[in-house]
């Protein structure tokens, strides 16, 4: 029998995680393997078929002073992981982004397990950003093969030395036959006729405090531009759909609903083909965006003690914060970050995107670049071969 850890956290991890626990599932199964998964994610891995350790969906967070409260957490997390995987040792272990976690128990099972095969699958974006001269990653001192999902990550981590496979964006699994427009709005109780919103403000508690007051307010100030405007908000996580609710009656938003989160998942292809536009916060988000034609603009805002930090002292530098612009190298999303998500600037770029004219058009023309640079669709199936033949060895 094989005996897999994966190791992931925050609701984007948790679903990729579910996504190629089904993939491996189905490639031991072809293979007449005997496969037992643990899993440090969420309900969507558990789900999926793996044995919960513990649930780290909630543990998310961006920033300096953002992730304090969550240190004693994981430090209780790590013990209680190192404990248990003591009584049950491992053939391997797979790592899906959470990038502080991932890193520190990545180091600590190659320092106690030197052969043991470490996996990173959906590894940290230092293609994307830098630190001080960009020129070093902890990522090779314990991982033997990273699987990337972007052609340049693929290269930027082969550039260093490391053993590299690309597989493609697991996103492409996911968003073959896509619903209609006007499917969607039915199965959503929306009028077919009114201009539709998707406000994707958060899936870290943070995101909440920061992102959703300039998002609602701007879905306020839309509504009163375009009468009849109809706002969607799909929560992340249960806990949030109350303080969601709360920040569209503060400000104002009318015709609004928030989806909940046991919902959310199944309905994000509807959601997407309903909406006319959307705003919300950089991240996959925005690649899922992309793929079914919704334009969007993207913002995003920390504490100011973190971006203090992170650009003077840390020397933070990043071209784009959304992967969409990554990808391409260039702006073709807007992008308003710290001061400038404002609820104001929001509307002026929304504006031109909810009509049919050159900036829609354009930005509509730039996703179907963006499709090229994705791979093809197989990933997790090619994902779950690649960490199988590496655990068999």
């Amino acid at each position: 029998m094989v005996r897999l850890l994966i190791s992931t956290g925050e609701v984007s991890g948790d679903l990729q995680g579910s996504l190629l626990i089904r993939a491996l599932r189905a490639e031991a199964e072809r293979r007449q393997l005997p496969l037992e998964l643990l899993a440090l994610g969420g309900n969507r891995m558990e789900a999926a078929g793996a044995e919960l350790l513990a649930d780290t969906a909630p543990m998310g967070a961006i920033g300096l002073w953002e992730a304090v409260p969550l240190i004693l957490p994981t430090l209780r997390l790590q013990a209680q992981v190192d404990r248990l995987l003591e009584q049950r040792p491992l053939d391997g272990v797979v790592l899906i982004d959470y990038v502080g976690a991932n890193v520190r128990l990545g180091g600590k099972l190659r320092r106690k397990h030197p052969t043991l095969p470490i996996t990173y699958y959906i590894a940290p974006q230092e293609w994307a950003w830098r630190f001080g001269d960009g020129s070093t990653t902890r990522l090779l001192d314990f991982t033997d093969r990273i699987l990337a999902i972007f052609p340049a990550e693929a290269e930027f981590y082969a550039q260093r030395g490391a053993t590299v496979t690309w597989v493609g964006h697991p996103l492409l699994d996911s968003f073959q036959d896509l619903p209609g427009r006007e499917e969607s709005r039915q199965q959503l109780g929306l009028d077919p006729t009114a201009p539709v919103l998707l406000l994707l403000p958060a899936s870290r508690p943070q995101e909440l405090r920061y992102l959703m007051p300039p998002l609602a307010a701007a879905a306020a100030m839309l509504q009163r531009r375009k009468p009849g405007l109809q706002v969607l908000v799909p929560a992340g996580l249960e806990r949030f759909e109350q303080p969601l609710a709360e920040a569209l009656a503060a400000a104002g938003v009318a015709n609004a609903r928030v989806i909940p989160a046991a919902a959310a998942d199944d309905l994000k292809k509807s959601l997407c083909a309903a909406a006319d536009l959307a705003l919300g916060k950089s991240g996959t988000v925005n690649l899922e965006l992309a793929l079914q034609g919704v334009p969007q603009v993207v913002g995003y805002r920390v504490s100011g003690l973190t971006a203090f930090v992170a650009k003077h002292l840390l020397r933070f530098q990043v071209d784009h914060i959304s992967p969409v612009n990554l990808l391409l190298k260039q702006r073709l999303v807007p992008e308003l970050l710290q001061d400038e998500l404002t609820a104001e600037a929001l509307v002026e770029l929304a504006l031109p995107l909810l009509e049919p004219g050159p900036e829609r058009q354009r930005m509509l023309d730039g996703y179907g670049q963006l499709r090229l640079t994705l791979g093809e669709p197989g990933v997790t199936q090619r994902a779950a071969k690649a960490i199988l033949d590496q655990v068999q060895r």
